[in-house]
């Protein structure tokens, strides 16, 4: 209990020694103005004053504090000093300030008006702080970010551009071919996607048809994605055999680990005067087939995902399509997706979604499973690329 021994002992006459002690141990610099006499001159510093601007108390009493300021302090902070002095309120700014060796420091100066019995302002206490160190990190902060602002504003520009590149290589339209319509939905869960399917006139009414999902997402899946539909596209391999196009394409895109990528892959050969589909299904989502006469069928089968095993055995598959029947080719961002129970959207609903939606258009039909598919999700924004490639015989 020494604290209030101490004030007994200093009694009435000890106090104005006790605060003097206490206002010059503190570490703030601590100035009284007399606000009753012109330019409000200082009648009292302490030594954290001294220690913080360098200045004597003789150097400076009689005089307003103004000699702090210089070239580098900020006129809209002093305006708000000033005005807030006018107006006898309290105010807190941040200025920078110069001691007198002539170095720079950011002081937080608190000015609180001091009034008498009668209400009226006497006196103007400045508690200033060296706020150096904090101003610093805060204003390296702030540059940073401006940085990180102008080089995120970059790569989204970068990336925007690379998205519309991309999407040059998915078809613009469909090929009309006499036989069979097609219908096509894509939705990339970020501007780059991993996704890519086409379909490609072979002649003599026959179409090679795919769809490929690359592992990942984001610059290098794309990358990969836009290589293999450059190298599908450009008469590098043969189309002809879907079995000979999976194994072609393992061997050209065999495993790396340095980036660990691999991709699935349904490619296939469709005969539009027969309505023969041959297939290889590498790895990837099982087709759906809506037939005008039976009930939707998962057509199961397959090998594995290409990259990923350099003796891979790709099976080929055959389905016989006859007008009215209509065919879904899927990337799995569409049964995947889950609701606010952590329950997948799943194969299940997408075929009764198909199935329901039989009587409209192949696009009618698309769009309303995307509907679907978000509403389920409960966001628009999917977790994974989402692409469809549908055909129907005609």
């Amino acid at each position: 209990m020494a604290g209030p021994d101490i004030l007994r002992r200093e009694g009435a006459a000890g106090e104005p020694a006790l605060k003097d002690r206490a206002l010059s141990a503190t570490a703030e610099g601590i100035a009284i103005a007399d606000a009753r006499l012109p330019d409000n001159p200082l009648i009292y510093v302490n030594s954290g004053f001294e220690r913080l601007t360098g200045y004597s108390a003789q150097e400076v009493l009689g005089r307003n504090c103004r000699f702090l300021q210089g070239a580098g302090t900020d006129p809209e902070a002093l305006e708000k000093l000033r005005a807030a002095l006018r107006a006898r309120r309290e105010v807190t700014v941040l200025l920078f300030n110069y001691r007198k060796d002539g170095t720079g420091f950011w002081n937080r100066l608190a000015v609180t008006p001091v009034c008498d019995a009668a209400g009226e302002v006497t006196h103007f206490i400045g508690v200033q702080s060296d706020v150096t160190e904090e101003t610093n990190i805060r204003e390296a902060l702030k540059s940073a970010n401006r940085e990180l602002e102008t080089a995120y504003r970059a790569l989204r520009t970068d990336l925007e551009a690379a998205a519309r590149v991309q999407q040059t290589f998915l078809p613009s339209t469909l090929p009309e071919t006499a036989g069979v319509r097609f219908a096509s939905l894509y939705r990339p869960c970020a501007d780059l996607a991993g996704d890519m399917f086409n379909v490609l006139p072979l002649g003599g009414g026959r179409l090679a048809v795919y769809i490929l999902d690359v592992s990942g997402h984001g610059v290098a899946s794309a990358l990969l994605s836009v290589t293999l539909t450059r190298f599908l596209s450009a008469g590098e391999i043969d189309l002809g055999r879907p079995a000979d196009t999976a194994r072609a394409l393992n061997r050209k895109f065999a495993w790396d680990p340095r980036t660990a990528q691999y991709f699935s892959l349904l490619c296939g050969i469709l005969d539009t005067g027969t309505g023969e589909f041959r297939y290889t299904c590498a790895g990837h989502c099982d087709p759906v087939l809506l037939a005008v006469d039976a009930e939707p069928a998962v057509i199961a089968g397959g090998g594995p995902p290409v990259g990923l095993f350099p003796n891979a055995q790709f099976p080929e598959s055959t389905l016989h399509l006859r007008p009215g029947d209509r065919l879904y080719l899927y990337t799995d961002g569409l049964i995947e997706p889950d609701n606010a129970q952590g329950r997948e959207f799943g194969l299940d609903r997408l075929v009764a979604v198909l199935h329901r939606e039989r009587g409209e258009s192949l696009e009618t039909g698309l769009a309303r499973l995307l509907e679907e598919v978000v509403a389920w999700n409960g966001s628009p924004a999917l977790a994974d690329d989402v692409s469809l490639l549908a055909l129907e015989m005609t």
